[in-house]
C-alpha cells in the first residue's frame, strides 16, 4: 500500500524535489505526492537562517495539521543571510522539515551566493522569485529551476538542490537505531 507523503507547498519544484528524494532514498516503497497550500508563518522573503528553518518547521507542522492520516509532512522554505556588507554576500538556500508518524528530520541544502543586481534588488524589498525574474527575464522561475537553475543554466535546478536537503533529511528515518524516536520531535 502507498505511503502518503504531503508537501506543505504549491510550488511544483518542492514537490518534485520531495518525490527525487523520498524515491531515492527508499527506491523499494511507492508513495503518493500530494502538495497542500500551506502558510509557512514567516515573511515571504525569509531574511536568515532561524526565519527560514522556522518557515520549513511551521509548512510540515501545519500540512499535519490539514492532513493527518498521512505518513510524512514535508516543509521546504527557501531562504536568504546576509553573509557580510559587501554587494555579493547574499547567499541562498533552503531548509527541509520531515515529520512522521514517529520520527523527524531536518536538513538545509547547499547555498549559493546571489550576483549583485539580485542582491540590490532583494535588500530594496523585492522577493528572490521577483528579483531573479526582473534580471533574467524570466516568469515565474521559482517554480520553475528556480535562481539556481538560471545561474547554473539549468545545470543544478532548485528541484535537484532542494532534494538532496530531503535525503539528508531523511537520515533519521534510514538510521532509526542512532535517532531515538521522537527525539528533537518537531511540533
Amino acid at each position: 500500500m502507498a505511503e502518503i507523503i504531503v508537501v506543505g507547498s504549491g510550488n511544483p519544484s518542492k514537490l518534485q524535489a520531495v518525490q527525487l528524494g523520498f524515491n531515492a532514498v527508499f527506491p523499494e516503497r511507492e508513495f503518493v505526492f500530494l502538495s497542500a497550500e500551506i502558510l509557512s508563518g514567516v515573511s515571504k522573503q525569509p531574511m536568515d537562517d532561524q526565519e527560514t528553518l522556522t518557515g520549513a518547521q511551521n509548512r510540515a507542522a501545519n500540512a499535519r495539521k490539514v492532513c493527518p492520516q498521512a505518513d510524512f509532512w514535508v516543509g521546504l522554505e527557501g531562504g536568504l543571510s546576509e553573509l557580510d556588507d559587501s554587494v555579493y554576500s547574499l547567499a541562498a538556500y533552503s531548509w527541509v522539515a520531515i515529520l512522521g508518524k514517529q520520527q523527524s528530520g531536518l536538513a538545509r541544502s547547499a547555498s549559493y551566493i546571489l550576483p549583485g543586481k539580485v542582491a540590490q534588488l532583494i535588500r530594496g524589498g523585492m522577493e528572490q522569485g521577483e528579483a531573479d525574474d526582473l534580471v533574467f527575464g524570466q516568469e515565474n522561475s521559482k517554480q520553475n529551476s528556480g535562481g539556481v537553475g538560471l545561474l547554473t543554466n539549468d545545470l543544478i535546478t532548485r528541484a535537484e538542490l532542494y532534494a538532496m536537503a530531503v535525503k539528508l533529511a531523511l537520515i533519521p528515518f534510514v538510521q532509526e537505531d542512532l535517532y531515538p524516536i521522537n527525539q528533537g520531535r518537531l511540533e
